[in-house]
Formats: structure tokens, sequence, C-alpha cells
């Protein structure tokens, strides 16, 4: 096969290899860019070798790939270019944009780049993101072998991960969709039983301190965005019964997911790898991949079964919003074991100033911005219809009624801008007239609680619905079909 000049150059640069010395990734925030940096992906990989480590599992497929990242044997990684070229499949794309943040030398990931661009007739160099969306957007097939490409391409980052996709043939999602988040399993340390402190004791906290309140059979409890954002997930014992809370700082979700389902605990982690931009969580006895948005496996063994968690209703608000609403509330401690700087914005702080993403999605909707917020009401009983309602337009219509389905519901959103769902039925309520009172159309006035609205006379009651904020761009590329009030 006749060697383009692009290939001599190759040859004749591939010696010229660039490290990044002394670089670790720690957080998601300095990981995976749009345009690749020069090496510092691939310092998380183990130093060179002179030959593939390969096993019965991996194909001749795969070893292609697996050379451009691992060997520095200048034949070894030609070849392999070339092999590349030679049998190209339109599944190849996505294994190549995989593997150029993983490529060390400069020479090699320019060489990569221009077989991609030759077959695929396009010229996005080395911007992954636009290489992502193109692949979304032509739908193009991922190879037989792609489930094990990715085993053995992201084990060499974490053993772990190759336990995700050995199983992939069960799946609900794109493979090509999963992208790897810059951290290792569980690098993103979940918070595991945290130590809690009383209101009155909390004193590192200010009443302008954004927090995630629960309450679960009576017991509340405040996770402060400022340690959430460090850690994503906690889990935790409210109420005699275990949760799992996830915020998603990508997407800006938080959710709480009862984690008991019948006889079955599910004791969940972070995986390390995103899907359309929102956070992956795996279980650990079958190590599937499980989507936070809606709570189930979408990868591994467990897709298929009717495994649904239950999510519990949460309100974002300020601490001393939910201070003087539940004085006994107990709220996490600073002592989490691990060192970060927990100050009120500071993790994430560039990334929530923008409206920039870090990871694409496959399409954003322009009807709001992309970091907008949105309340993302959760009914499970209506799968084939998800609503969304802009935070804004409840600020400026503080009761507001809706149906998903059959399910008639209203939303309370108070002076401070806290949002709560509970079903209305047939009831239709006019105002809200005091702190926790709410005035029917016939006259008749209503309790508010965390868990339900009720009658003063105690005749009629009316539950909470689970909901949540979110990013309006997360939201959307998981569910692009929802209905969004503005």
């Amino acid at each position: 096969m006749r060697r383009s000049i692009g290939s001599l150059l190759f040859l004749l640069s591939i010696a010229v290899v660039s490290f990044a010395a002394g670089y670790f990734v720690r957080h998601r925030q300095s990981a995976i860019l749009a345009v690749v940096p020069p090496t510092q992906i691939a310092d998380l990989l183990p130093e060179e070798t002179d030959s593939v480590h390969t096993d019965d599992k991996h194909t001749a497929c795969t070893e292609l790939f697996i050379a451009l990242i691992s060997s520095r044997d200048r034949v070894a990684i030609f070849e392999a270019t070339t092999a590349i070229e030679r049998e190209w499949h339109p599944g190849f794309a996505v294994m190549l944009v995989e593997c150029v943040p993983f490529i060390r030398s400069d020479a090699v990931r320019e060489a990569a780049i221009e077989v991609l661009e030759k077959k695929t007739g396009q010229q996005f160099g080395p911007d992954l993101n636009a290489w992502y969306r193109w692949i979304w957007r032509e739908e193009i097939a991922v190879h037989s072998d792609y489930a094990m490409f990715k085993a053995a391409l992201y084990s060499r980052v974490d053993s772990r991960f190759q336990e995700y996709f050995t199983s992939a043939e069960k799946a609900s999602i794109r493979l090509d969709e999963i992208r790897w988040g810059g951290v290792r399993r569980d690098g993103i340390p979940p918070l595991k039983d945290p130590k809690v402190l009383s209101a009155a004791a909390a004193d590192y906290l200010a009443a302008s301190d954004i927090v995630f309140g629960i309450e679960v059979n009576g017991e509340a409890r405040a996770y402060p965005k400022r340690i959430l954002a460090w850690h994503e997930m906690v889990k935790d014992s409210v109420g005699g019964e275990s949760i799992n809370g996830v915020y998603c700082t990508l997407c800006g979700s938080m959710i709480v997911y009862r984690t008991n389902l019948g006889d079955t605990h599910y004791e969940l982690g972070t995986s390390g790898f995103l899907y359309r931009s929102n956070k992956l969580m795996y279980d650990h006895a079958t190590k599937s991949l499980w989507s936070t948005l809606d709570g189930k496996p979408v990868v591994g063994s467990l897709v298929g079964q009717g495994i649904k968690l239950e999510p519990l209703s949460v309100v974002t608000t300020s601490w001393g919003r939910w201070r003087n609403e539940h004085p006994d509330t107990t709220v996490l401690s600073l002592e989490t074991g691990h060192r970060r700087d927990y100050g009120e914005g500071v993790a994430y702080h560039d990334y929530f100033a923008t409206d920039e993403l870090m990871f694409a999605v496959p399409e954003l909707d322009t009807r709001l911005q992309n970091k907008d917020e949105v309340l993302a009401i959760r009914l499970d009983e209506v799968r084939d219809e998800r609503l969304a309602i802009s935070v804004e337009y409840l600020n400026r219509h503080r009761v507001y009624h809706d149906r998903i389905g059959e399910t008639e519901f209203v939303v309370l959103t108070d002076e401070g801008g806290e949002n709560r769902v509970y079903e209305s039925k047939a009831f239709q309520f006019v105002k809200q007239i005091a702190r926790g009172r709410l005035l029917a159309s016939d006259g008749r006035e209503w309790e508010v609680s965390e868990s339900q609205l009720v009658t003063q006379a105690g005749e009629e009651v009316l539950r909470r619905l689970p909901a949540h904020r979110a990013f309006w761009f997360g939201w959307y590329a998981a569910f692009p079909a929802t209905r969004l009030v503005k």
C-alpha cells in the first residue's frame, strides 16, 4: 500500500513523545476537554510497554487501537495506523476518537486524526466534542467489537472499568454515548453514613448557603451543595430508610432514591462514566451501569428486569429557610474524612459561571439557556410523558396547576423560590396565604407540610409528588420529547 506523505512524516516524527509531568486528574474540571490538551489524560495510563498485553478476549481489531496508546515500537504503531486505515469500518470513527486523548505522542495523535478526517470526510481536528456530535447525528453503527474495545481501553485507566462492558450486550442506551468522565471508579468519593450536626451546631453554614432538603418519615436532613459538589453522592439513612442522594454537578440535578427495592438493597457508586453529560452510577453486586435521572440500570445484567428505584422529594433552598422551617433538622458536618475546600461556590465555580458544557450532548434546545434551571416532575406511573417547568416561570406563578397523564398536581413556590409539588385531584388552589397555609377556591384553608397537603379539619389529604431541579440541557438531553412550560 502506498504510503502517504502524512504517513512518512508520521514515521519521521514518531520518536518525539511529549509527557506532562506530575499531572494527575483529581477532579473532572481539569480532565477531558473539548479540545484535547497534549498528553494530560495520557498520564493516567501505565508506562509504555514494548508489546500490547492481550488475552483471549481481545480481538485483533481491538489490539490495533490499543497499540496506538500502549506501544513504543514505531513499526508496530505504524502498522496499526495503516491497518486501521486499510480495514476501515464506519464504527472505527468513535474508536479512534476515544483513543485520541490517551495518545502520548503528538505525532501519533496527529496521524490518528489525519486518518479519521480522511476516512470520514470531516475536518474537526482535535475537537472531540465536535466529533462526538457528528457521530451521534449520523447514527453510525458501532463495530461488533466495540464493547470489548471499550473494556480494553478504559481498563488501562482503572482495571475495574472493564467490568461495566463485559456484559454490555444488554444495554438500553447507545454505548458510544457513554463517555469517560475523567476520574477512576469512585474517584469522586461518595459519602457513606456521613457525620451530621444539629442545626444549632452547624455554625459553618451561612443563611444564604444552598442546601438540598429532604424529609423521610418525619426526619429532616439538609445536604449542603458546597459539600455534595465535591462528592456527588451520599449514602445515608434517614427516617429509618436507606437512601442514596446523587448530585450530578454537570446537569444540575440532585435526586434522592430509596435503595431498598423489595428484599434487595442496591449499593450504588460513582462509575466514572457519563451518558449525555449525566452521571452514570454502578451497583456493587453486578457492576451494571445505572441512569441517575431514571434510577434504573441501562447497561449490564440487570437491564430489562423491571428494576427502578423510587425517587423521593427534594427541595433546593437556602440553609436559613430550611433551618427556620425545620428547626430539628440535621445537616452534614464538614468532617467528611476528605480534605476539600468546602467553601460556598468553590467546586465547579468556572463551570457554573458560564453556559458552556464540558461534555457534548446529541442535541440542544434553545427555548431556554443550557443551564437555566427547570423543575422536573417525577411520575413513574406515567412513563411516556415528561414535564419540565422553568424555575423562573414558577417564580412568577407561585401556585401552578398542571397534569401528567391522569394525575393532576399543583406546584407551590414560596417567596424564597422553593418548589414543592403535590397531587391536587379536583381541588383548585388560589394562593398561599401564610407560611404553611394554602387557600383553595372553595374557601377552605389547607396546611402545607413536606409530605402532604391536608385540610384544617383533616378530612382531605393530598400527597407530595417527587420532583427535583435540573439544568435544562441535561433534562432535555435525557428526555428530548419532554414538554416544557416556560
